[in-house]
C-alpha cells in the first residue's frame, strides 16, 4: 500500500490578515519562496499538511496575490486545487471579476487554472483575468463612444483632488484635439474617494463640449493596486507597472477609441511620476509594436506663486490650514465641493506625492 503524502493529507483554511499569528506563519512560508505579502491583502486561503503550510494564496479586493505552492507539490496539480479554493472564496465574498499578476514564466500554469492573459511585458510581469472575453467586451463598449476626428486625445487622471492644474491640462487637450477621452483612476485612496474625485472632475470640466469622461476601469492599472510581492527591486516594480499599464492602453484601449494622442502634465516634483511620463514615449510611441503609435504631448504644469500646482500641495494645505488655504489652487467648483464635503474627509495620511 502506498504511503500517504501531503498531496493526500491536507486541509484548506481561510485566514484573515488581521490574525497576526497566522499572518506571521504565512509570511515565513512566502519568504521561503522569495515572496512577500502586500499590505492590501485582506484574506488568505492556506493549505496545511500535518500543521505545516504547503500552499497559500491571498485576496486583495479583486486581485489574487501571494500565491505559492511547496516545491514538493509542484507538478502534482495541487496549484489547481489551491486556485479553485481561492477563486471560490473570492466569489463568496462578492469578488467575481478577478485579476492575477505574475511573472510571464507562470502564465501557462495559471491558464490551466482558468485564467486568461490580458497583457504581459517580458521578463517581469503578466496580467491575467478569470474571463476569456471581459477585456474584449470592455473594448466593444468603448467603441460605442468612439468619436470622429483626425486628432483624438486622451488623459488618465487621479485628481486627488481636482486642481487648477488638472483643469488646465484638460482644457489644453480639448483645445488641441477634435475630441478628448478622460479616464479617471478607479482605485480608492486614503484621501478622496473615487466618487468624490469623479464628481469634482465632472463639475470642473462641464464647460468643455468635446470631452468624454470615462468611468474607472480595471484596465487602467493603478500604482495603489499594483503588486510588489514577487518583485524585490522597487525600481523594477515601478518600471513594470509603467510598462504594463501603457501596453494595455496601447494594445486595447486606444484602438477601441481611435486615440492618437496622450496628454500629460509636466512633473517637476515626483521622480516616479516624471519617470512614468518619460516612459510613455517609449511604450506608446517609440517601442516596436504592431499597434499604432500614440503621440505623447507634455503640457507645462500650471503654477501659483511661482510654485507648481499639485494635488499633494493642495492636500497638505487642506490638512494644515483648511479649505480657505487652497482657494487659489483649485477651480471654484472644487472649492465649493470641498466647502460642502470637507468635514466628511479625514486626511490622516501624510501627503502622498505619487497621487497627483
Amino acid at each position: 500500500m502506498r504511503k500517504p503524502t501531503m498531496v493526500d493529507i491536507y486541509t484548506f483554511s481561510r485566514v484573515s490578515s488581521k490574525n497576526k499569528t497566522k499572518l506571521l506563519q504565512i509570511k515565513e512560508f512566502l519568504c521561503q519562496h522569495q515572496l512577500t505579502v502586500d499590505e492590501d491583502v485582506e484574506h488568505f486561503v492556506v493549505a496545511y499538511s500535518t500543521n505545516q503550510i504547503i500552499a497559500c494564496g491571498g485576496i486583495a479586493g479583486h486581485v489574487l496575490k501571494s500565491i505559492a505552492v511547496s516545491p514538493a507539490l509542484q507538478g502534482t496539480g495541487f496549484a489547481l486545487k489551491l486556485m479553485t479554493e481561492l477563486t471560490n472564496f473570492a466569489y463568496e465574498i462578492g469578488c467575481f471579476s478577478l485579476f492575477l499578476f505574475t511573472k510571464p514564466t507562470n502564465v501557462d500554469l495559471f491558464r490551466q487554472c482558468g485564467f486568461f492573459l490580458v497583457d504581459k511585458v517580458e521578463p517581469h510581469i503578466a496580467l491575467l483575468e478569470n474571463s476569456p472575453n471581459r477585456l474584449a467586451v470592455y473594448c466593444k463598449q468603448l467603441q460605442l463612444l468612439k468619436m470622429s476626428g483626425r486628432k483624438i486625445g486622451s488623459i488618465v487622471m487621479n485628481a486627488n483632488p481636482f486642481t487648477l492644474g488638472h483643469q488646465y491640462l484638460i482644457e489644453q487637450a480639448c483645445e488641441q484635439c477634435d475630441w478628448v477621452h478622460l479616464f479617471v483612476v478607479k482605485a480608492e485612496n486614503k484621501d478622496f474617494s473615487y466618487a468624490d474625485r469623479m464628481a469634482m472632475i465632472k463639475a470642473g470640466s462641464k464647460h468643455l463640449l468635446n470631452l468624454t469622461i470615462h468611468s474607472g476601469s480595471d484596465y487602467i492599472i493603478s500604482r495603489a493596486t499594483f503588486p510588489s510581492y514577487f518583485i524585490k527591486d522597487q525600481q523594477v516594480v515601478n518600471q513594470s507597472h509603467t510598462a504594463l499599464d501603457l501596453s494595455i492602453f496601447r494594445h486595447s484601449i486606444a484602438p477601441a477609441l481611435g486615440i492618437t494622442h496622450r496628454f500629460v502634465g509636466s512633473e517637476p516634483i515626483c521622480t516616479v511620476t516624471r519617470n512614468y511620463n518619460q516612459a510613455m514615449r517609449r511604450w506608446l510611441k517609440e517601442a516596436h509594436d504592431v499597434s499604432a503609435p500614440i503621440q505623447v504631448v507634455e503640457i507645462e504644469r500650471s503654477q501659483q506663486a511661482s510654485q507648481p500646482i499639485s494635488a499633494s500641495r493642495v492636500r497638505y494645505l487642506l490638512k494644515q490650514f483648511g479649505v480657505a488655504a487652497i482657494a487659489d489652487l483649485v477651480p471654484k467648483t472644487t472649492y465649493s465641493y470641498l466647502c460642502q464635503n470637507y468635514a466628511e474627509h479625514s486626511l490622516q495620511a501624510a501627503p502622498q506625492l505619487l497621487a497627483v
